[in-house]
């Protein structure tokens, strides 16, 4: 059955690329809009519960099935792409942390009847971007439920935020807590309040929408996850994250080469018989494209045959930090390569080569969870683990 929900998951994201994401890829780049055609048509093809597994009336299509539609996706509208990652990156950890728990049991049937769309806040301001240290804690109401729990937490983004209809809040587990002992709460869009800080203008992933947030939220505290985040980082929000946001940058690269393909081919339809320079230069681009797509491919690989101990070892966050690094370096170089092989005609935005928003948007990846914070992560365990 998983093989037949991965094929009807895989035909519906196929086509909602092609025929919504696709032709307001321009549109929501260019207004810094939010993709709603998209996913309005990715809630009607049931696609944000596609990973809810079937005791919840989920799909329960296997994490091989959402990485490719990610890619999929991104092929036509990066953000579109990024936005259903990440939403998949929460069900993700609901769907592995929260089950046998009756809230987070019941919650899961809500997100296969209302397709809810679910947010994450795990930057907050003063961290420094340490996704293992929060300084907002649960905290007590205040008043006679003594069941109710509250937060307020200043987020330095939260994506897609204002559009989301739940958010799942990384926080210290209570006032006295340290930095690192952290929960997660779910917090449903009547029980939370976003303010913006800021604007939202960036030079790509327009459509993701990340402005700065604070947030509050009072919320019973069943709603929190009894897993300590440390182990739900490791065995899943870490590794599936990275997973995804690479298909994604595979997806933006992959496309940006086929515009130079496109691009290469309609040169040499009209000198036949003759080889383009520029098609030497799509040869070499070619092997870079082989070299990311590997590198995102046998990593996927590496997941789905690890075991939650092993996914907790030290050699396993090495190895996810090296793919969000590695893939993260090499989709960039991927479009502005693509871009070197279109000349003016890329650089352009009003033609079918135009490869702008693509390199744009890539840009972006470095930045998620930086490349320098990484490399600072992955220096300290090298030191220390043997098995690496």
């Amino acid at each position: 059955m998983t093989a037949d929900a991965d094929r009807a998951l895989l035909n519906d994201i196929r086509r909602i690329g092609k025929e919504v994401a696709g032709p307001n890829a321009d549109q929501v780049d260019r207004e810094a809009r939010f993709p709603s055609e998209t996913i309005a048509a990715l809630r009607d093809a049931k696609a944000l519960s596609a990973l809810v597994p079937s005791d919840f009336g989920g799909a329960d299509v296997s994490l091989s099935a959402i990485a490719t539609a990610a890619f999929e996706l991104a092929r036509h509208c990066g953000a579109a792409g990024m936005v259903f990652a990440m939403h998949q990156i929460q069900v993700a950890v609901l769907a592995r942390h929260g089950r046998g728990t009756p809230w987070f049991d019941s919650y899961m049937t809500d997100v296969v009847a209302d397709q809810r769309l679910i947010a994450s806040v795990t930057s907050e301001v003063g961290t420094g971007g340490d996704l293992g240290r929060s300084i907002a804690s649960v905290e007590p109401a205040g008043d006679a439920q003594p069941t109710v729990r509250s937060f307020q937490k200043q987020a330095t983004t939260v994506s897609y935020g204002e559009y989301a209809d739940d958010l799942l809040t990384t926080l210290r587990r209570g006032p006295d807590a340290e930095p690192g002992d952290q929960v997660m709460v779910l917090s449903t869009r009547g029980q939370a309040e976003l303010r913006q800080q800021g604007t939202w203008d960036p030079l790509g992933m327009r459509g993701t929408c990340s402005p700065s947030f604070i947030v509050e939220a009072r919320f019973p505290a069943a709603q929190i996850l009894d897993t300590p985040f440390s182990r739900v980082a490791a065995e899943s929000m870490v590794p599936v994250s990275h997973l995804l946001w690479s298909h994604v940058w595979l997806g933006l690269a992959t496309d940006a080469f086929d515009r130079a393909k496109a691009f290469v081919r309609a040169g040499a339809r009209q000198h036949p018989g003759e080889i383009p320079a520029a098609a030497r230069r799509l040869s070499a681009l070619m092997t870079e494209l082989a070299l990311l797509r590997g590198e995102v491919t046998s990593a996927l690989r590496a997941f789905l045959e690890s075991s939650a101990q092993e996914l907790n070892t030290m050699a396993s966050a090495v190895r996810f930090n090296t793919l969000k690094v590695a893939a993260s370096e090499q989709a960039p170089k991927v479009c502005l390569g693509a871009l070197n092989v279109c000349g003016i005609v890329g650089y352009k935005n009003d033609t079918e080569f135009s490869v702008g928003r693509h390199l744009r948007d890539v840009l972006s990846a470095p930045l998620m969870v930086t490349n320098e914070r990484i490399h600072e992560t992955n220096a300290s365990l090298l030191l220390i683990a043997k098995d690496v």
